[in-house]
């Protein structure tokens, strides 16, 4: 009996220690290789691209990112999407954006979406965004022109090429 005793107090001292163990184990994460940008106008590969882009750039942001997207310029109804879009990032901005918060910039059509992002930045005054980051995934000549707009409202301007 004295033995059994022993042997069952023995287990409930080891049996915490065990189960800590076993959770530090399944704590162990996983990071996953960075995706490449898809070389055809895939919506939903491209999306998934751009996912994984901003979580890896999340680095001092505090709130879910602001995500522009516009698909290729061969998509049917590109020109309303363009629009859309436009007039959402330039209310989006007229708001304020306060720091903590990322806007991604990301297409198919990098040149598009340079360009939606110069004209809607032209509203912003010198500034006003700092502690933002801007992050534009596209072409390299295409991020000098949203880098030069963006900058003067002291973001924190990321560029990552497309590829």
């Amino acid at each position: 009996m004295n033995t059994m005793f022993r042997m069952l107090l023995v287990a409930c001292l080891i049996l915490p220690f065990a189960a800590c163990k076993k959770e530090e184990a399944a704590k162990v994460e996983v990071v996953a290789a960075p995706l490449t940008a898809p070389t055809n106008d895939d919506l939903p590969a491209w999306r998934a691209y751009v996912t994984d882009v901003a979580k890896r750039n999340m680095e001092g942001i505090t709130n879910s990112p602001y995500v522009y997207f516009l698909p290729s310029e061969a998509t049917e109804g590109f020109g309303g999407q363009y629009e859309r879009q436009l007039e959402k990032l330039e209310g989006d901005l007229s708001r304020g954006i306060i720091a903590g918060n990322m806007l991604v910039f990301a297409s198919p059509s990098s040149s598009k979406m340079s360009e939606l992002a110069t004209t809607a930045f032209t509203q912003v005054g010198q500034g006003t965004m700092k502690g933002v980051k801007v992050l534009f995934v596209g072409n390299a000549a295409d991020s000098e022109k949203v880098k030069v707009a963006a900058e003067p409202a002291g973001v924190n301007y990321i560029f990552i090429e497309a590829k």
